[in-house]
């Protein structure tokens, strides 16, 4: 940890910086940070048509609500602008039976990263010549099943990977299969700008074949001398929330490079090249991500640049967009249960206390544990009404026995929020849901998808029956007190004007 969890009070450093001014309209809704259909009737916030003090009697708190047009906008707007290439979601950011139909249906590929990934996508029926397998630890079940299920790659990772999947791909042959569709996935060594542990393609980490040492090089040798697999290109992963494009055009001259270099050494002229993706998204309105188009326009011109000084085929590209299609139509909804507010000292003119209010919510690091684990940033907006109250700095904080349990670290809300308003966090639908636990036994909140009125729970709510069917002890106890979603009682969420 850089810091105390708590923040930098906690770890005698100076007092933080205050969140900036308070904005003019604390109530506001950034167009590139809230899902589209985000808008605000009556002063309440809508959702896919619906507002979200009715999502919260229907479906209890935290809730995630998924905006369906959103998600499969941005999914069409990936495959237009890399018409001809293959987009690949992620299912890591987010996966469900009901996704994975979108995705199918909507004609993108699909990266899995572990085996039971691929089990979730082939049960919901996604094709499996559209999938990819990910991983830097694929066991030899997990390979199995990708032969068996006739996946479109798997991508190797390392040179024990190579020696696990030779005699299962060689045993399919025998059978009278076809040999296995693999890409080499190449570190290329650039340092992309975000976050070091979601930076994927320096050298120093745990992924990939070195294209520095020569490792990538001799992978695809090695897979080329083997007849039962079938080399067909190449993948490079430099991160991910990325916003400068420029990573990403030296990350296709380096592996367009490799290309070059297997041709050379081998005389394969390899098809395929995946340059990853790991695209930024709005996660605050100062962030200023890349759109489809300038990143496609720009992968597309350094890869034909590239693949001309070489002599190459222009190969077919495929990217990995990552939380883009998923993170930023889907909201957090958190009902308010305490208010503390805690003088840090004097501040402004003497005298003037300088005080932050801990707004504490009913979920917390159990359903966002990214603001502990990466200090990533959020923003979140009072949900069920507006105020004309002056602006409060506060800290949203989770229920957990955590100091370092908070959800958005500093922010502006109206000075009169209250136990029982709605809080709404913004841009959660990556890897929220995804790294959910049960810290201190709560219970992981359900994924409700809205469009045109309608609600659809997609990920019900977990219940205190289903973590008992896992205790070896409690299997067999009734788990009372359960409630599906929360009472509404005429003084709940959504009644207070």
């Amino acid at each position: 940890m850089r810091a105390h969890p708590a923040g930098p009070l906690h770890g005698t450093i100076a007092p933080p910086t205050a969140a900036g001014g308070p904005p003019a309209d604390l109530g506001a809704l950034d167009a590139h940070v809230w899902p589209r259909s985000a808008t605000r009737v009556d002063g309440e916030l809508h959702l896919g048509g619906r507002p979200v003090t009715e999502l919260a009697r229907a479906h209890g708190t935290p809730v995630f609500v998924l905006d369906e047009a959103d998600f499969r906008g941005r999914a069409a707007e990936f495959a237009a602008a890399f018409a001809g290439a293959d987009v690949h979601y992620a299912s890591k950011a987010f996966l469900c039976g009901q996704v994975a139909r979108w995705v199918a249906e909507d004609g993108l590929h699909l990266d899995a990263c572990s085996g039971n990934e691929l089990t979730v996508a082939l049960a919901a029926g996604f094709p499996a010549e559209r999938i990819a397998l990910h991983g830097n630890n694929k066991s030899p079940a997990e390979l199995q099943l990708a032969v068996d299920s006739g996946i479109g790659h798997v991508v190797l990772d390392s040179f024990d990977e190579i020696d696990r999947l030779v005699p299962l791909a060689a045993a399919r042959v025998a059978a009278g299969g076809t040999p296995v569709p693999v890409l080499i996935r190449t570190t290329v060594g650039i340092e992309a700008h975000t976050h070091e542990f979601i930076a994927t393609a320096h050298e120093d980490q745990k992924f990939g074949f070195s294209l520095a040492t020569g490792d990538a090089l001799a992978a695809a040798r090695r897979v080329i001398a083997e007849p039962a697999l079938r080399l067909t290109g190449l993948h490079s992963h430099i991160g991910s929330q990325i916003f400068d494009t420029a990573g990403f055009e030296a990350a296709a001259h380096r592996v367009v490079g490799l290309l070059g270099q297997v041709r050379d050494a081998t005389g394969e002229v390899l098809p395929e090249l995946n340059l990853g993706g790991g695209f930024g998204i709005a996660y605050l309105p100062d962030d200023d991500p890349v759109s489809p188009d300038d990143v496609a326009e720009k992968l597309r011109a350094v890869v034909a640049h590239e693949c001309a000084e070489l002599g190459l085929p222009v190969p077919r590209l495929a990217v990995e967009p990552g939380r883009a299609i998923a993170a930023p139509g889907t909201v957090t909804l958190y009902e308010v249960g305490t208010i503390k507010p805690v003088q840090l000292g004097a501040s402004g003119a003497p005298g003037t206390p300088h005080v932050r209010n801990y707004v504490s919510v009913d979920g917390g690091m159990s359903d966002n544990i990214r603001t502990a684990l990466y200090d990533a940033a959020y923003t979140c907006v009072l949900a069920n009404r507006t105020s004309d109250a002056p602006p409060a700095l506060c800290r949203v904080v989770g229920k957990h026995c955590e100091s370092g349990d908070i959800l958005v670290r500093d922010l502006w809300l109206p000075s009169d929020v209250q136990p029982g308003d709605l809080l709404a966090v913004a841009a959660t639908g990556a890897y929220c849901w995804s790294m959910a636990s049960n810290y201190n036994y709560l219970l992981k909140p359900p994924v409700v998808a809205v469009r045109d009125g309608v609600a659809t729970e997609i990920v019900r709510r977990q219940t205190l029956a289903d973590v008992f069917a896992l205790d070896a002890v409690l299997a067999d106890v009734p788990a009372a007190g359960t409630p599906r979603a929360h009472p509404a009682p005429d003084n709940s969420v959504g009644v207070r004007s």
